[in-house]
């Protein structure tokens, strides 16, 4: 068995430094923006990296759809989805697509960072996980972010797949987490024929970054039970 580790916006593979010992050995964690332009070309050349016929794949936020990607291309190797602050379904909205996109031209990653990202995590999240995330951040290539914030707002709907996902998706969310917030991921649990909610508390959107202990003994235990 493998780990799939598939990052958020507008951060890369280093988000999950809290992970990757879970599976030491066989945990890949790819930065996505150089892997294509959709989420679905990015889906594709994750599988190129991993070589087990048993996968559990993890993503957050736009990660996420790219989780569910992996998961159209290869449902025969998918032994559990975990899905963190992600949103399945979507409805394009072209003005805010290019609305983002101006405002990374115009007012740079930094300014994108404190105005678009960094409200998106929790209230009480520590200024060093902040500050950390935002490093992580503005060393991103302004065409790289580009590229992710095009993947994001041309995504497919897939909250049709979910529903009729044979195998096990775990849907977590931080309980303040407006995006896509608590009311999507629980629907999402509920329409998933084998899907669970976890909600953790005092928690935005960057689970990962904000609360790795929890997101690490949920992890530990969807590889007991696959």
């Amino acid at each position: 068995m493998e780990f799939l580790l598939l990052h958020a916006l507008p951060l890369d593979d280093s988000m999950w430094a809290g992970q990757q010992e879970l599976l030491p050995g066989a945990t890949h964690a790819p930065t996505l923006y150089g892997l294509g332009a959709t989420v679905e070309e990015w889906a594709a050349e994750a599988l190129r990296l991993v070589q087990s016929d048993r996968l559990v794949v993890v993503g957050c936020s736009v990660g996420g759809s790219c989780a569910v990607e992996v998961a159209i291309a290869a449902p025969d190797r998918i032994a559990a989805l975990v899905l963190i602050g992600t949103k399945a379904g979507h409805n394009p909205d072209p003005a805010l697509h290019a609305s983002s996109l101006k405002q990374v031209q115009e007012k740079g990653l930094e300014e994108a960072w404190n105005l678009s990202w960094e409200p998106l995590f929790s209230k009480s999240a520590e200024a060093a996980v902040i500050a950390n995330a935002k490093a992580i951040a503005v060393r991103q290539s302004r065409e790289d972010i580009w590229r992710g914030i095009t993947a994001f707002h041309t995504r497919k709907p897939r909250d049709a797949f979910l529903a009729r996902f044979s195998f096990p998706v775990v849907v977590v969310t931080g309980a303040e987490d407006c995006a896509p917030g608590l009311q999507t991921s629980a629907l999402q649990a509920e329409q998933a024929p084998h899907g669970c909610l976890h909600v953790i508390p005092d928690c935005g959107h960057y689970v990962p970054l904000e609360r790795p202990e929890h997101l690490n003994a949920i992890l530990r235990d969807v590889i007991d039970s696959v």
